[in-house]
């Protein structure tokens, strides 16, 4: 193998971290826009995607680059599978953030309507998620891996209660309507985070093991 290939790899999963770091970023100030009602930080997340599109298109071009003229073998290719991989699912993430911040804006410009802590409670746990994966993204821990995908089960809960909260809700209140079903897209984008979170582990787990895992298999 090449010296100048070593070399693109590294640079290829140090990219990989930063623009993790940008995704992570973004999702705790979205959950801190939620807890707080803070629009500034809202706004700044609906408007501010750019740099983490521009980082995808890069490591995916880079990925390409690799494949195709590098023709990395073993580890070194697994890695560059599961770079290219996870740079999309960090830019799905960063759009679901997106997506929040649209709606925690919308909601603030509505009828008032109290956040439940379900909500509340499952923003807090997909963040430790997100975070979780960008740990073990820059140390790989194949047992802490396999506790990432169990904690889904968590947020998938959770996800559950914001459904009950916002029928109640409407029930209680139809001129709550509209806030209630935002509250429940902002839920339904914050368990997809949670999913995307379980597929980065295992993306993980085939960098640290070659074997795939899907549909719950262990």
């Amino acid at each position: 193998m090449s010296l100048n290939l070593q070399a693109r790899i590294v640079d290829l999963r140090r990219n990989l971290l930063a623009m993790g770091a940008e995704v992570e970023s973004r999702v705790a100030s979205v959950v801190q826009a939620l807890r707080s009602g803070d629009l500034e930080t809202a706004q700044r997340v609906r408007t501010g995607d750019e740099a983490v599109d521009r980082m995808h298109v890069e490591i995916e071009n880079e990925c390409m680059r690799l494949l195709a003229l590098g023709q990395p073998v073993a580890g070194d290719l697994r890695l560059v599978v599961t770079v290219l991989r996870m740079s999309g699912e960090f830019e799905r993430i960063a759009d679901l953030a997106k997506g929040i911040a649209k709606r925690i804006i919308k909601i603030a410009n509505g009828e008032v309507i109290r956040i439940p802590d379900s909500l509340l409670d499952m923003a807090d746990a997909t963040r430790v998620m997100v975070h979780e994966v960008m740990a073990l993204l820059a140390e790989p821990k194949l047992e802490d891996c396999l506790q990432l995908r169990r904690d889904d089960k968590r947020v998938d809960q959770l996800n559950k209660e914001v459904l009950v909260w916002s029928r109640d809700e409407i029930h209680r209140n139809v001129d709550h309507t509209q806030a209630a079903i935002d509250i429940l897209a902002m839920a339904q984008r914050f368990e997809r985070m949670a999913d995307i979170c379980t597929s980065a582990a295992e993306d993980l787990i085939f960098l640290i093991q070659g074997r795939l895992l899907r549909h719950g298999a262990e």
